[in-house]
């Protein structure tokens, strides 16, 4: 078997591989594993699981296409020698085997992940070197097949995890401040069509945590954030952005309508229902709400959080309950 060094030494040599870092490369290599595999062995055959991609090691691959109705071999389609890398796409698309791969002499292959592991167990254990690596092969085989937009299937259990992931917050089951940080971009594309955020935080949160525990605080937390999702259209994204402060992002929303927005949802907050996490006892929640509209406020993505995320604290201290746009700052 081989060691992780020498393991994290043929990755890195590897072009699939070769931009990760020292780090990264030896997370990955903890997942991997080497066999040796006789001349006319067969490394896969048609109908197999794709759920792993082979490094060659030494030796060389033959790659075998068949036909459907005859399953007589029709020819090579591919020949892997030291250095190459074959078998990802049918792993990030969850497809089975179409080819049938073969020795064509005595080879060592590299797998990852190894027998009985996958992709999933890779990205609970490092997730950040999930993320980068799900991007790194999405860019990698789509300069192979130049068709990005089928690399990666929405039912793909690898997708579906990476993106809870990363992508998502474990206690509310929303949307976190990556994916706001990095997809709000692609919502600020034209400057015809605005788009709102609405920065929501709870003034009187505390009290909850305080008198009733944190438990209680979460519990409250999850009860907002569904609560939200259930009173947006259905175009917005709601996100848990930072602590007990969630955004929503409003397209085709100018500022007009994101007054309104913001307007409909401190009224459904307030009227919120949380005795069940204040034993029982009536609790009002007050909310105070940042608002920032592109391209009025800002023409990208981080300068419109920045417009909204500062204004729910300033209108906690003017006394709470407060919506708030960029230039209401100053009274």
């Amino acid at each position: 078997m081989m060691d992780l060094q020498e393991k994290t030494s043929l990755l890195s040599r590897t072009g699939l591989f070769a931009s990760c870092k020292a780090q990264m490369l030896e997370q990955i290599a903890e997942f991997c594993s080497i066999y040796a595999i006789p001349k006319g062995g067969a490394v896969f055959l048609p109908g197999d699981s794709g759920n792993s991609l082979y490094i060659v090691k030494s030796g060389e691959i033959s790659v075998l296409q068949y036909s459907a109705q005859s399953h007589r071999q029709h020819h090579e389609i591919a020949r892997y020698s030291a250095g190459d890398f074959f078998g990802e796409v049918d792993m990030l698309m969850n497809t089975k085997r179409n080819a049938e791969a073969r020795a064509a002499e005595d080879s060592e292959l590299l797998r990852f992940p190894s027998q009985g592991k996958g992709l999933q167990d890779l990205l609970l254990a490092y997730p950040p070197t999930g993320a980068e690596l799900l991007h790194l092969f999405m860019q990698t085989t789509a300069a192979r097949i130049r068709k990005s937009n089928a690399l990666l299937k929405e039912n793909s259990p690898w997708v579906q995890e990476m993106r809870t992931q990363v992508y998502g917050d474990k206690l509310t089951g929303l949307y976190n401040k990556t994916f706001l940080e990095e997809r709000l971009p692609s919502y600020l594309t034209d400057a015809a069509r605005p788009v709102s955020l609405l920065m929501v935080k709870p003034d009187n949160f505390k009290f909850i945590n305080d008198n009733f525990g944190h438990e209680a605080g979460d519990q409250a937390l999850v009860a907002i954030g569904t609560a939200l999702v259930r009173h947006v259209p259905e175009n917005a994204v709601t996100v848990r952005f930072m602590g007990n402060e969630l955004a929503c992002v409003f397209p085709d929303t100018d500022r007009q309508k994101a007054l309104l927005m913001a307007e409909d949802i401190r009224s459904l907050l307030n009227k919120l229902d949380v005795s069940s996490m204040t034993g029982g006892k009536p609790f009002e929640l007050s909310v105070s709400i940042g608002a920032a509209v592109f391209p009025d406020h800002a023409r990208e993505a981080a300068g419109l959080i920045a417009a909204a995320h500062e204004l729910p604290l300033i209108g906690r201290e003017r006394g709470g309950n407060k919506i708030l746009f960029p230039e209401d700052k100053q009274e």
